[in-house]
Formats: C-alpha cells, structure tokens, sequence
C-alpha cells in the first residue's frame, strides 16, 4: 500500500503540477500587473482595523493565525532538505516562487472575501468551497473540496507536526531503552494534546488570540538567530550569494556537503519547498482570512498576500542562507541530508544553538497544530453544519495526542496527494473567476476610502 501511494504521488507531484503552479504564479502576476509591489502597503494595513463591522476577527488575527498554520517545520527541516537534494540554488527558486506566489494569494483572499458567507451576526465564513458554490456555481465540486480539506489538514495539522514535535524531541533526549523512548512519546503526546484542546475549542478568537502573541515571538526569535548566524559567517556570506544564484541557472557539481545539481534539480526542489511553505494555489491559507473584518476584498486580499512574503520570501530565505553560508565555512566535504544541515548551522551558536533549533522545531509545529484547526473546523461546518464542529475539534485532538507513536512514512506521502486533490478544483476556479479579480483590484485599488482605517 506504501509502495501504491508513493507512486501515485509521485505522478500527481511531477513536473506538470510544479509547473502548473508555477504558471499559475506568473499568471496572476502578470493579470494583477505585478500585485506584489503593494506589499508594503499590506503590512501598513495589516497593523491597522477598518471601520465598522465586517468579519470576525482583526485583520492582524486573520494573518497571525495563517502564518501559525504556514510556519511549520517545512520553514527549517524543508529548505534544508530542498537544499541537501537540489543544491544551493533550489534556495534562490523557492524564493522566487514565494514572490509570485504572493499574487496567487491574493487572488485567492480576494475570491473568499468576495463569496464569503454571513453565518450569524458578526460571523463570516468563506474559503475555496464558498468560491466554487457561489462563484462557479459547482455543488458537489465544492463539497468535494471542503471533504478533502477537512482530511487533508487534520493529517498535515494534527497528525504530522504533532509527530515532528515527538520525532524532534526523542531525536534530542535519546533514551537508551525503547520503553523509556515509548514513555517519552507517550508523554509528549498527552501534553501535546492538552494544550492543544486549551486553544482550539475556544473558537476562532481564541486560536487568533494565541497566534497573535505565538507568531511574532517565536518568528523575532527564529530570525534573531539566522542573523546572528549570517553575522558569523560573514566573511562567506557574499560568496554563498553568489553560489546560490549561480547553482540556480547553473549545470555544475558543488562540493562541501551538497550534491552535484542541475538547473532541474535545482529548479524541482526549490518550487517545491516554496509551494509547500506558503500554500498559494492550495487554498486552505485563504480560508481564515475570509472571516476577517474588512470593509472590500481587495483590502484583505493585501494584507494576506504578506504572508506569503513573510513565510516564504524572508523565513525560507533566511533559512536558505544560514544553511548553504554554514557548510561552506565549515568546509564539510560529507553529504548531509536536511536534518545535519539544520544541526550544522545552528551549532555554529555556542551553547544554545541545539536548544534554539529545537526551541524552533517544537513551537513551529504547535503553532501549525492550532492554526490550521479553523481551516478544518470551517471545512466540516461547511459540509454538516455547526453541529460538526466539537466532533471534528474531538478528532482533531485525538490524532495530536496519538501521532507522536505511529509511524508516519505512508501519512506524508497521503497528505501529498491530498494537497494535489486540493490544488486542481481550487487553481481552476481561481482562474475562471480571474476577471473578477481584476475587475475588484481594479475598482478598489486606487480608492483612498476603500482602505479606511480607525
């Protein structure tokens, strides 16, 4: 069955997906005439609340808690693996990917603002379903979408970072006897859960309460400690430009830990690791900023399009240039794979640079843990109603507290396979609607009292 589902993977998430989305990319790019040069003004809006009453939470919480679901380990372990396997310049094509991508992000913040439903007095849902449903007009495609979401989240959300924060912890102690490791797993586990059930059966308020203080402190912490590493190896940090934007349009061996790398190669896991970090084409990053009070889609649209910029175009980077200026000023001539490269660059800190990287490692899955929960509790109330809400919550507990013991090789590959199931309806529809998207930016965008701001 592993053996089934890694080739099916393998052929959903070859080359035509990856260029697919990277087309897509260029496309609203070029459509939204290059939405990206109006990211400052995203982070400018995203630290101020408009007037009136038109969503559930503060444009801020909205972003906080899709940067909690986005920041994951794929941040860390995922770059440096993307690097250990491409190259050095899979780092420059996963950051030219977080840039175009933010326009995919757009488009897709926009539509779920613009179809997005009043549930209850100051309540809104929306995301990719609504947009298929009310936009397309497709029933049973959205319902189709919003089912694999609600499965394909609880396993990336729940499952597989609740089993990272397990993997990294016994990785770090190491007990002796596998009944001491059990124990440990197990105790992880509990905990885990605990403070899981703590934060997301307090609504969506709540969660985005917990984000807002969760994500710039462990985000300031993160890069306060790539610069302090770049600040070390600066006398490479020049030179590990250069190689990484060489290695990127370059068919070439390098040596000092990585492997010998062509432009594909480079270019595969590099688009790779950028659509997997930011989510833009999937749609799920879409579903939480729905809800936010925002007086036009457009306005929205901005703010959340920083995500994207902050998640891929500054953490990826930042990752990407502690790790290749690392090895080079290490002078390492073995090949490591993501997990030594990430040890590697964060040993280059005396004393607690293992604790920082596993500090990183355990509070980026917990902040994915709890900020993908509304995507999935949006999913099955889109599906059966309110009601489903405290079963999904329930099960979306049980599979943080189970994970940390189960073996997950088949689960990553499903997972995969869940995002590309999500992908295809979602792209598709964003590009039947691409008028509306134009016609919204085109109406909005040069208004000064569409972003009105208290």
């Amino acid at each position: 069955m592993t053996d089934i589902i890694s080739g099916l993977n393998g052929y959903l998430w070859g080359f035509p997906m990856i260029t697919f989305l990277f087309f897509t990319h260029l496309f609203f790019s070029a459509y939204t005439k290059g939405i990206q040069r109006k990211f400052l003004l995203g982070i400018k809006l995203s630290f101020t609340s408009p007037k009136g009453d038109c969503g559930s939470i503060s444009p801020f919480t909205a972003l906080a808690t899709t940067l909690a679901s986005t920041l994951g380990t794929g941040n860390i372990i995922g770059v440096a693996t993307a690097v250990s396997l491409g190259g050095p310049g899979a780092v420059f094509w996963c950051w030219i990917t977080g840039v175009l991508g933010m326009a995919t992000q757009y488009a897709e913040v926009l539509l779920s603002v613009k179809f997005r439903q009043k549930t209850a007095p100051k309540e809104y849902l929306g995301g990719p379903a609504y947009v298929i449903r009310k936009g397309v007009g497709s029933r049973w495609l959205s319902c189709f979408y919003a089912m694999v979401a609600a499965v394909s989240v609880w396993i990336t959300g729940s499952v597989i970072q609740s089993n990272a924060i397990g993997t990294v912890m016994a990785d770090t102690i190491s007990p002796k006897a596998q009944t001491g490791k059990n124990i440990m797993l197990l105790t992880v586990g509990i905990l885990t859960a605990i403070l899981t059930a703590l934060v997301i059966f307090g609504g969506l308020s709540f969660v985005g309460s917990v984000c807002r203080i969760m994500v710039p402190f462990m985000g300031l912490v993160y890069i306060a400690s790539c610069i302090v590493i770049l600040y070390i190896n600066r006398n490479v940090l020049a030179d590990s430009i250069v190689l990484i934007i060489r290695s990127a349009f370059s068919s070439q061996s390098v040596g000092g830990g990585f492997v010998g790398s062509t432009i594909l190669t480079a270019a595969r896991y590099g688009v790779a690791r950028g659509l997997f970090s930011n989510e833009a084409g999937v749609g799920t990053s879409a579903i939480v900023p729905a809800s936010a009070n925002t007086p036009n889609p457009v306005r929205q649209g901005l703010v959340s399009m920083t995500a994207t910029f902050w998640d891929t175009v500054v953490m990826c980077l930042m990752t990407g240039l502690v790790i290749v200026s690392s090895v080079i000023s290490s002078e390492s001539e073995a090949l490591l794979d993501g997990g030594e490269l990430c040890a590697l660059a964060f040993s280059k800190i005396p004393v607690i640079g293992g604790g920082i990287l596993l500090f990183s490692m355990v509070v980026f899955a917990f902040s994915t843990i709890v900020g993908m929960s509304p995507v999935g509790v949006n999913s099955v109330e889109f599906l059966f109603g309110r009601a489903a809400r405290k079963p999904y919550l329930l099960l979306w507990t049980a599979g943080v507290f189970a994970a940390p013991l189960i073996p997950l090789d088949a689960v990553w590959e499903l997972a995969d396979i869940f995002n590309a199931l999500l992908i295809i309806p979602n792209v598709c529809s964003l590009l039947v609607l691409a008028k509306i998207v134009k016609s919204e930016t085109h109406k909005f965008i040069k208004t000064p009292d569409s972003f009105s701001e208290t």
